[in-house]
Parts: C-alpha cells; structure tokens; sequence
C-alpha cells in the first residue's frame, strides 16, 4: 500500500513543481513586488513602500480610462459575440441542408492567430491601400481612418473582435443545442406553441449552463486583450483604445516599472475575479434553482 502510495507520489511530483513554477510562483512574485518600488534598471535594487503603487495606478487618469475601454469593449463583445453566436447556431441547427459546409467555414476566423487577424485587418483597413476604402470609395464615401480616428478606433477593434470570436460562441451554443432532447419540441409542437414559446421555454432553459459558459469564457478573454490593441492602435489615439493590458505593458514591460506594473496587474486580477464570481453564483443559483423544480 505505502509503495502503491508512493508511486503516485512520484507520479505526481513533477506536475505539482510544474504548477507551482507556472502558477504560484509568479503570483506570489507579483504580489510581491507590486508593494515595492522595483524599478528593472535601478542600480539600489527595491524597497517596500507598502500601498503606493496601488495609490498611484487608481488615481491615474489613463489607468481609469483603460478600465472604462476594458469594461466597456467586454460588455458590448460578449454580449455581442453571444446574441450572433446563439442565432447563427439557431440558425445552423434549423437547416437540413449545408449545415456541415457552414459549421466548418465558420470557424475559420476562430482558428487563426490573434496576431495574424490583427495584421490582415490593419492592411484591409489601411486608408490609404485599404480594400475597405477602396469599396466604399466606389459609393463615393472616405477615406477613413479607421485606426487613429478616436470616434472610430474602438469601434473598428470591437468590430475585429467580434469577427474572430463569435464563431467560437456559435461553436459551444451549436453543441449545447444539440444536446436539447427533441422529444421536448416534438411534444411543444403537438401543445401548439409557436417558434418563441418553444425558443424562450425549451431552448433557453436548456443551453442556459452552455451561454452562461459561454460569457465567462469570452469575459475573461476580452479582459486580456492585448495583441490587436498593440498591433492596430498602440492604445491611441488619446488612450481611446489604451486596455488594462496594455496599460501593464507600457508601464511594467516597455518603461521598465515592474512594481508599479505589478500593482495594476493585481488590480486587473481582482476586476476579473469579480466578473468570474458573480457568473459563478448566478449559475449556480440557477443550478439550485432547475433542482428544486
């Protein structure tokens, strides 16, 4: 029994150091540091100045702008991303013929690298070489610049997000759809009920778990935003694209404040932690509540 118990241990040693290494560790390390004054490039090393940094990140003004972009662009991309997801899967699981040629080139934009759609997209929306201006220059309207107009550059990120990730939506809603049993439909159409009652009544009901998986999922997701903000705009203009993320960086990666970086990455981890709660209780309220029915 002990050399069974044993053997498990060994077994599992190597996965724990590798957690601890990947997780614990660099939380630790940035907790940490974000009560010190760490500068990468000082030659006095650090010291501890307690709340400071935490201080100084919640009364800057470009911190409380990158929070509003963060909040604001996860609130209209989820929702977003999960209203056409779910319709689109509506749609699909409605369909007797093409289904499976739609399901496939749909996730195309999904599979490619964040990276990768941000560079297609920042030439596609070039005003000067750009294809989008070249068509809309054929109905006499632009060019625009799409990307350092500050009433435009949100939206046109947003946009680019929710062409990437919708597919992924529609994925995880398409396969929750098709686990509704159609015994259920078939006895709602023999009821009489039309196709919102049977929408609203059965089909939600049962995907619920799926959507609310769904949002906590593409919630987390657009809190890292990172990679198309840096890309297509640097977080300009006038910090009308700046995210928490890349707030971090400039201040943590790029000017070398890894104290101060290390605050408003705590910060960023509690927001998240909070939207990450509440999807927990509300799906377990929901949970309690499908049992006690």
């Amino acid at each position: 029994m002990q050399s069974k118990r044993r053997f498990q241990w060994a077994m599992l040693t190597p996965v724990i150091l590798l957690l601890i290494g990947l997780t614990v560790f660099p939380v630790v390390y940035t907790i940490s540091n974000s009560f010190t004054d760490y500068y990468y490039l000082a030659s006095d090393g650090k010291k501890f100045i307690g709340l400071d940094n935490y201080v100084k990140v919640v009364q800057d003004e470009v911190f409380r702008q990158a929070v509003w972009n963060t909040v604001k662009f996860m609130l209209l991309a989820v929702s977003l991303e999960t209203a056409l997801g779910l319709a689109i899967a509506v749609l699909i699981d409605s369909l007797k013929k093409g289904a499976k040629f739609l399901r496939v080139s749909l996730l195309i934009p999904s599979l490619l690298p964040p990276v990768t759609v941000a560079l297609i997209w920042q030439m596609m929306l070039s005003n000067h070489n750009g294809i989008i201006n070249h068509m809309l220059a054929w109905f006499g309207a632009g060019p625009f610049n799409f990307l350092m107009d500050i009433h435009i550059a949100f939206n046109a990120i947003l946009f680019i997000d929710i062409w990437q990730w919708t597919p992924f939506a529609f994925l995880l809603l398409y396969a929750g759809l098709q686990a509704v049993p159609r015994s259920q439909y078939e006895a709602a159409k023999v009821d009489g009920a039309g196709k919102l009652r049977i929408f609203t009544h059965i089909t939600l009901p049962n995907i619920m778990p799926t959507l609310l998986l769904v949002i906590l999922l593409r919630t987390i997701d657009t809190f890292r935003l990172f990679d198309k903000v840096n890309i297509l705009t640097g977080g300009g203009p006038a910090n009308s694209t700046t995210t928490i993320t890349q707030y971090i960086y400039r201040h943590g990666v790029y000017n070398l404040q890894i104290g101060y970086g290390a605050a408003a990455s705590i910060i960023m981890v509690a927001l998240v932690l909070v939207f990450s709660v509440i999807y927990i209780k509300r799906s377990l309220g929901g949970n309690e509540h499908e049992m006690r029915r």
